[in-house]
């Protein structure tokens, strides 16, 4: 996996009860060097709420199809299609442990939003540390260690940094104490070494909105191409790489598929799970081609990997022994904290945080791997909650009538809409209009009233949905202006930053992207200079006009794209509704057109 880290995230205690230890460690800020792994919003809604029985799954349910990049609405991972025994970093895409997440990275209203909550649970929930003290994690943990060469020399340096950030250890394991006596039960039913419940501290330090420049997320920090060769989904609605029991089993499956074609080694498959299984391979065969050794310290491989290995048995060698190094590892409870609660079909998540007893934020934490204000339509329809939250929730779900589990509101159609503009007002997607209107296309007309399933609060509230992340991300640097970039024919975000002056990766930063995607004409990019606090906006130039085209008999994309000198993916990504190379005569695109290209006979 392509995986990195950086952060600056602080707990200013180490909590240990079911649910405070649960969403304490997810949430704060701090200024450590050394890289903790971590990373639109349409306007409150307005229009008539209206209270209709739905028939089951089409008009309470908004549609979680598997769509195409340019089908989505500010998705925020591009597809990449890494086929299973791929590299999946690049040889100038080296891994370099920077992990870009605003709701930890941030001095944001996202991470204080969730440390509030964390403080909350102190004065709502027990905490009994005797009880951890006596029936703790650790000891169980360490009977599994089974990794060999942690009194390697390359493992020093890691170990002597771990041993100075005590601040670290403690965010860290507070972050995992929701999730690791999951973790270690299905490391231990799978007789797998236990050093693999710690992985997730070099992948991600167990911050489970993890994202890197590589796309990769979650605490197992797995990028699309793998996450779909283990089943996980990815989707508008919804992200399989941060579900904590999904992407667990994924990841797990993976690791023993690479030991076994490792011949049995773990250290060489920790080193494909970094950097891929063709650069061990292909290092391992020029090991032999010279007669050199074929173990992980012989190789040459990728920096980022040389130090990945020993990182893990570096903080193996802290948690096995804290007390020679001066340290102290906080006591977790060897017990079930979290249940999964199957609640049948998509729910508003503000409704089943309210039912729960939980603040949104808290539920988002225990539920990373939703993206949106809903459970995903087509499931999964998994929430995880404490333990002690879920007879009560249970008895109100089920109390909870079938037309209130979102809310449906009328949408009269104005002039100049359409399905595109309508689901980014609203926050759904376009097939989740499509499918509570039961149209089969995409045209409406003007005056044509629509059900639109809405959000129960203003999206502002639903701080941790992936809309709202990316909103924090491009509104965080004090003291400095912000400017809105759009994005003109022929940019590139290396153009951009060169002429702006800014870091390419800091551009990237700023507008949660990677500084190899691609960008489409129209779209709008942050950009944060000196000087006062304010908003101002780079425009495209008179040469670059917004044209609505009108399709002719006879007309294809692809003869649409070469009259106004266009891609055919461009013309996807401004008109989402296109969903094939097939369009009807009458239908309305839209066009940015560069004038002082297009062919004269338009």
């Amino acid at each position: 996996m392509c995986m990195g880290k950086k952060s600056n995230n602080l707990i200013k205690s180490c909590l240990s009860s079911s649910l405070v230890i649960l969403l304490a460690g997810c949430m704060s800020q701090s200024n450590n060097l050394k890289p903790e792994g971590a990373r639109n919003h349409a306007p409150a809604l307005a229009e008539k709420p209206i209270s209709i029985s739905p028939t089951h799954e089409q008009t309470i349910s908004a549609g979680d199809e598997q769509l195409n990049l340019e089908e989505t609405l500010d998705t925020e991972f591009p597809e990449e299609n890494v086929a299973l025994g791929e590299d999946e970093v690049h040889a100038d895409d080296e891994p370099d442990n920077a992990v870009d997440d605003p709701t930890v990275e941030d001095e944001s209203e996202t991470s204080q939003a969730i440390f509030s909550a964390a403080k909350d649970l102190l004065t709502k929930n027990a905490i009994n540390e005797e009880a951890a003290r006596s029936n703790n994690i650790w000891p169980r943990i360490r009977a599994g260690f089974s990794l060999p060469d942690r009194d390697h020399s390359r493992v020093q340096p890691d170990r002597e940094w771990f041993t100075k950030n005590q601040t670290y250890l403690d965010r860290t394991f507070t972050r995992a104490a929701p999730y690791l006596h999951y973790i270690i039960e299905e490391v231990q039913a799978r007789q797998m070494p236990m050093e693999i419940a710690l992985l997730p501290v070099v992948e991600s330090a167990y911050q489970p909105f993890a994202y890197s420049r590589s796309h990769a997320a979650g605490i197992w920090q797995f990028i699309p191409g793998t996450a779909n060769a283990f089943g996980l989904k990815i989707n508008w609605w919804y992200d399989g790489r941060r579900d904590i029991h999904a992407s667990t089993n994924a990841a797990l499956t993976y690791l023993q598929k690479l030991h076994n074609q490792f011949n049995g080694d773990w250290l060489l498959a920790l080193a494909a799970y970094n950097s891929g299984e063709g650069t061990v391979g292909r290092a391992i065969a020029k090991n032999e081609s010279l007669g050199l050794g074929t173990r992980f310290w012989d190789l040459d491989l990728p920096q980022e990997t040389r130090s990945y290995v020993p990182r893990l048995l570096a903080i193996t060698d802290i948690v096995d022994s804290p007390e020679k190094y001066g340290l102290t590892i906080h006591s977790i409870p060897n017990q079930k904290l979290l249940k999964s609660v199957n609640v049948g079909s998509q729910l508003d998540l503000a409704i089943a945080a309210d039912m729960a007893g939980l603040t949104l934020e808290e539920l988002y934490t225990l539920n990373p791997g939703f993206n949106r204000w809903a459970t995903a339509p087509n499931g999964p329809h998994q929430l995880l909650l404490p333990l002690e939250k879920i007879a009560s929730f249970k008895a109100k779900l089920a109390t909870l009538p079938a037309t209130q589990r979102i809310k449906l509101t009328r949408h009269e159609i104005k002039r100049g809409e359409n399905l595109g503009k309508i689901a980014k007002k609203y926050g759904v997607s376009i097939a989740a209009i499509q499918r509570a209107n039961k149209l089969n296309g995409s045209l409406v007309r003007t005056g044509q009233e629509l059900i639109i399933p809405t959000s129960s609060r203003a999206n502002q509230e639903y701080l941790l949905t992936a809309d709202r992340r990316l909103a924090t991300k491009q509104s965080s640097p004090n003291g400095k202006k912000k400017t809105l970039y759009i994005v003109r024919s022929g940019d590139s975000l290396w153009k951009i930053s060169t002429q702006q002056k800014i870091a390419l990766n800091t551009l990237a930063a700023w507008n949660n992207i990677t500084p190899k995607d691609t960008l489409r004409q129209g779209q709008k990019l942050v950009i944060w200079k000196e000087g006062k606090q304010s908003t101002t906006r780079i425009s495209q130039p008179d040469r670059t006009q917004k044209v609505k085209y009108r399709v002719r008999s006879g007309d294809s994309l692809a003869r649409i794209s070469q009259k106004f000198n266009v891609s055919i993916s461009d013309l996807r990504e401004w008109n989402p509704t296109v969903r094939s190379k097939h369009i009807q005569p009458g239908q309305q695109l839209v066009v940015f057109v560069d004038i002082t290209k297009v062919a004269d006979n338009t």
